[in-house]
């Protein structure tokens, strides 16, 4: 099979459109956060209990993980101009869901459609790799995930703020007329082309397995990154509930602002980038896990120390978000004909590793302590460390040379094979 084109030619980016896409990645991931400062408010408001509402606002992030898997790689085949803009009116429209529910079941299905929605951020992490220059490819992708990573943070700040002011259903609306000018922003500013990939949407969901077991260095590259993002959701939720229970006993405002130690991981990822693009990601990966490693051996004595634990949990965040940018540019380079695939692809497997360490973190610290959250993470970034090292230099060159024409057919024949078996 071969590839197909469309009639309008791939074109690079510009800085403006860059940024863009980095603003309007910040207001579609901070989507998934904005209510939970307020759910008390909001359960009295919808007439629910406290835990039904808790759970209607955990569903963003479940609609996440299905947007990663479904909706990321129409990158491949959608024009970008049309998908990214579709996909933000969609989620304006999943916020007015929520922010007119009466019912905690209509809330709910209003958050998961957003949270489906919001995995746009994802979509342009991927469109600003794949139209960048070769040699600015890294920092474009930096930059990016700089303005997911300022979704997260600020999601749960700015949605607080604007309910204390005008109520969480003004909020919501507010937040949607941002995505809805977002929209029409993108309209007119991205790419009116794309690369087509071969087979189907849904043949490319299918063969996602067979994908795997076809290019081990994908499944290994996700693997170490799941592993880090497991180390990083499991100190972040440990740390918090640690600070909180006793002798330290801290309230939830002060716990609270610790989360500003996370402005360093979001500030690293271009220059993270940046140095991806002029030596290779593999020094980078290496010296954030290294970093990474250090800070959270580190903060097992320094949970006392305020001034110690931010400096440790800055450093740590510098050095995971540093290897994830240097690993996601890897990845998005495996196959020029889909790098959206593997990229969803790979963010499926990271999510989940995150997702098993935001689990995993309060149990582990409430029944064994701080000290066992701390080996835990730990050993998770060793392991990643391991399969980074494992896996050599091969793929993590400057140049974007990783992408080889051979690769898809390589892929799509062991897939042919497995369906026939």
């Amino acid at each position: 099979m071969t590839q197909s084109t469309n009639e309008s030619p791939q074109r690079h980016l510009g800085a403006g459109t860059t940024l863009f896409l980095a603003i309007a990645a910040a207001v579609a991931t901070s989507t998934s956060y904005t209510v939970q400062p307020e759910l008390g408010v909001i359960a009295a408001d919808l007439g629910a209990s406290l835990a039904s509402t808790s759970a209607a606002a955990g569903l963003p992030i479940v609609g996440y993980l299905l947007g990663l898997a479904l909706l990321v790689p129409l990158v491949d085949r959608v024009r970008p101009h049309v998908l990214v803009s579709a996909q933000l009116a969609a989620l304006a429209g999943a916020l007015v869901l929520a922010a007119a529910a009466t019912s905690v079941f209509v809330f709910g299905a209003g958050l998961l459609l957003s949270g489906i929605c919001a995995s746009t951020g994802a979509q342009m992490s991927t469109l600003a790799a794949k139209h960048a220059p070769a040699d600015r490819q890294g920092m474009a992708l930096g930059v990016v995930t700089a303005g997911i990573s300022a979704g997260i943070l600020l999601g749960r700040l700015i949605g607080g703020g604007l309910t204390d002011l005008v109520g969480w259903r003004a909020m919501l609306l507010l937040v949607a007329a941002a995505c809805l000018a977002c929209a029409v922003v993108g309209r007119a500013v991205l790419p009116r082309g794309a690369i087509r990939a071969p087979g189907s949407w849904l043949s490319g969901l299918l063969s996602t397995p067979c994908l795997l077991r076809a290019r081990p260095d994908l499944l290994g590259a996700a693997v170490a990154g799941g592993l880090w993002f497991f180390a990083f959701s499991l100190v972040w939720v440990g740390v918090s509930l640690a600070l909180s229970l006793p002798p330290h006993g801290l309230s939830p405002t002060v716990v609270g602002l610790y989360s500003l130690a996370g402005i360093a991981g979001m500030l690293v990822t271009p220059t993270a980038g940046r140095m991806a693009d002029r030596f290779g990601g593999r020094p980078i990966v290496l010296v954030g896990l290294l970093t990474a490693l250090v800070c959270t051996v580190a903060m097992w004595p320094a949970l006392g120390s305020a001034p110690l634990l931010l400096a440790a949990l800055a450093l740590f965040d510098a050095g995971l978000f540093a290897a994830q940018v240097a690993n996601q540019r890897r990845v998005l380079n495996m196959d020029p004909l889909r790098p959206a695939q593997m990229n969803s692809t790979y963010m499926v497997i990271y999510f989940v590793g995150g997702s098993l360490g935001a689990a995993a973190g309060g149990p582990i610290v409430s029944v064994l302590g701080w000290p066992a959250a701390v080996i835990a993470a730990a050993l998770a970034i060793l392991a990643a460390l391991a399969l980074a090292l494992r896996q050599g230099g091969a793929g993590y060159s400057a140049a974007r040379s990783e992408g080889r024409a051979g690769s898809l057919p390589a892929a799509s024949s062991a897939c042919g094979r497995v369906r026939m078996r």
